[in-house]
């Protein structure tokens, strides 16, 4: 097969440069679509009718494809555990969609994260059951705004967006803008470009009700790598405009400075106008951060975060600059989860969406881990989502229980929160996503047979700083003669070439958020020397849960 010279002097095989195409193609179209359609105008009838139809929508989307359509790994699964479409119908409707997916969970029928991403093979009662990228596909519905979970340009796990998920997303905006109060607030998004989804997608929700962003801040990237992104990020903003919308320009940051961040939204302040800042968490510290150091009143900004949990030191941070902040937990191959309400002040807790998500959780075994935790297992609901998902473990944990508030979202239905959210399975600081079993690779064979060492002489330590999310590469003493600095060039090298690692490593070295240190690594109370340590599993453990590590 040929390759090809793409815009950089790289090689680009024929593969990536179709697929290329198709990314822009239908990203196009997408921005086209989503833009011609009219906004959502009674958002509370909208969701009530959405919620109470729930159950025929899953019942409707599994008898369509899992037992309707082509052969599927969910089908085997439910013929592995006794169970047809009537069993399935009459337990929902007799049991409730949640203690029926439970009770399938207990008889094996539900992923694991590996299994969803094909890492590994899906094995139930001792047989091998097939399954490839189409396999989790929505086969009833096609969409075009492409997402992933790390941003990476590699050929990984996509979803590709519909422009009715897109619209119905509009609800839950409705009702938070609602919620929060945040009409007449200046919006302003710290937020990726492309290849990340992220900021185009807020863009293109506001521009469809006519809100202007304010200022769109992102990280910059090196231009040898994102001059492409830049130009195909500014190609969206210019076919939004043609078409009616108000699409700010891009303004990046410099390195490791969210200065002008908290510079603009004390200008607003002093302006009168309070802001609403949509970013990731350890941005929003950063950004407080900034505003103490320099003196900057943005007293009475409001901050709306995502992409990794809202720990209590992160939340403190950002309290401590007068700030209000207030987590959503989003997820890529699903779309939103829940937001948060003015009512939940502590803890990382949301309000799920039952009309489009249905929640339950298994007790497991963490990998990378000798943890016991209660993992969650997400199910698609909504008839036009992209991703079939049945009971499927995202690599997350935390509580699931009956919300104690008197807000909006529980009027209309909303009763059930998850609160202590963390992830025990993949690296999130900063917003970025990355599979811990791609880390441990680098870890314990890249790594050692680079500088030298074994398994066990490095280790990386995901925890809560001061300021944000720190990533810290602990290298032991034993490996001497080494450059440290070397080592975490090399490190962040191996990182770009894994999935997702492209947008990870952009983050990372714009945040200064990697640090290689000589010391010895962490360990366990029973005495275990783990590769990985993430924050639900010894940097903060909001759940109690999970074991903390050792000394230093």
């Amino acid at each position: 097969m040929y390759a090809l010279v793409n815009w950089r002097g790289r090689m680009v095989s024929p593969a990536r440069l179709i697929h290329e195409i198709s990314y822009y193609a239908g990203l196009m179209r997408g921005v086209y679509e989503l833009l011609k359609q009219p906004p959502v105008r009674d958002p509370k009838q909208a969701y009530r009718s959405s919620h109470a139809a729930r159950e025929d929508n899953f019942l409707g989307l599994v008898r369509n494809t899992v037992f309707g359509g082509p052969p599927n790994p969910y089908r085997e699964m439910m013929h592995l555990a006794g169970c047809g479409y009537g069993d399935l119908e009459t337990a929902v409707r007799q049991e409730g969609l949640e203690p029926t997916l439970k009770r399938l969970s207990g008889n094996g029928v539900y992923l694991t994260h590996d299994e969803f991403k094909g890492k590994v093979e899906i094995v139930r009662s001792g047989r091998h059951l097939v399954s490839d990228e189409g396999s989790f596909l929505n086969p009833l519905v096609r969409g075009h705004i492409e997402s992933s979970s790390g941003g990476s340009r590699s050929l990984g796990t996509r979803t590709r967006q519909t422009t009715r998920q897109q619209v119905h997303w509009d609800i839950y905006w409705k009702l938070l803008e609602e919620e929060l109060g945040l009409p007449g607030r200046a919006r302003v998004q710290l937020q990726p470009i492309l290849p990340s989804s992220a900021g185009i997608t807020a863009a293109l929700q506001y521009a469809r009700y006519g809100t202007e962003i304010s200022r769109w801040f992102s990280m910059p990237g090196a231009m040898r790598d994102y001059g492409h992104y830049r130009v195909a990020t500014q190609a969206v903003i210019v076919l939004a405009r043609a078409l009616g919308a108000h699409m700010p320009s891009v303004h990046y940051l410099p390195p490791d400075d969210f200065t002008p961040v908290a510079r603009w939204v004390a200008d607003l302040r002093a302006k009168g106008q309070p802001s609403l800042v949509t970013s990731y968490a350890s941005h929003a510290v950063r950004v407080t951060a900034a505003a103490r150091a320099m003196g900057l009143d943005i007293r009475g900004t409001l901050f709306l975060v995502g992409g990794e949990a809202l720990t209590k030191s992160k939340r403190s941070a950002i309290e401590a600059a007068g700030a209000e902040v207030y987590p959503f937990y989003w997820i890529t191959e699903l779309g939103p989860i829940g937001y948060s309400c003015r009512q939940m002040l502590s803890g990382n807790c949301v309000h799920v969406f039952p009309d489009s998500v249905a929640v339950v959780d298994r007790r497991r075994r963490a990998p990378l881990s000798e943890t016991e935790l209660d993992s969650l297992l997400f199910t698609s609901l909504l008839p036009f989502a992209p991703r079939l998902l049945i009971n499927v473990e995202m690599d997350d944990t935390g509580v699931i229980e009956p919300a104690g508030c008197d807000c909006q979202f529980s009027r209309l239905g909303m009763t059930t929160q998850i609160r202590d959210i963390a992830s025990y399975g993949k690296l999130t600081g900063q917003g970025v996503t990355l599979y811990g079993t791609d880390v441990v690779e680098i870890l314990e064979k890249a790594l050692p047979a680079k500088f030298g060492g074994a398994p066990g002489d490095y280790q990386l330590v995901e925890s809560d700083s001061a300021q944000q999310t720190q990533l810290v590469l602990r290298v032991s003493p034993r490996v001497g003669g080494i450059s440290l600095d070397a080592v975490k060039r090399f490190f962040l090298g191996e990182i770009r070439r894994r999935y997702g690692g492209a947008l990870a490593v952009t983050v990372w070295r714009h945040a200064e958020g990697v640090e290689a240190v000589a010391a010895e690594p962490l360990m366990t109370p029973a005495g275990k020397v783990l590769p990985l340590h993430l924050l639900g599993q010894g940097g903060e453990d909001p759940t109690g849960q999970i074991g903390k590590v050792g000394p230093d």
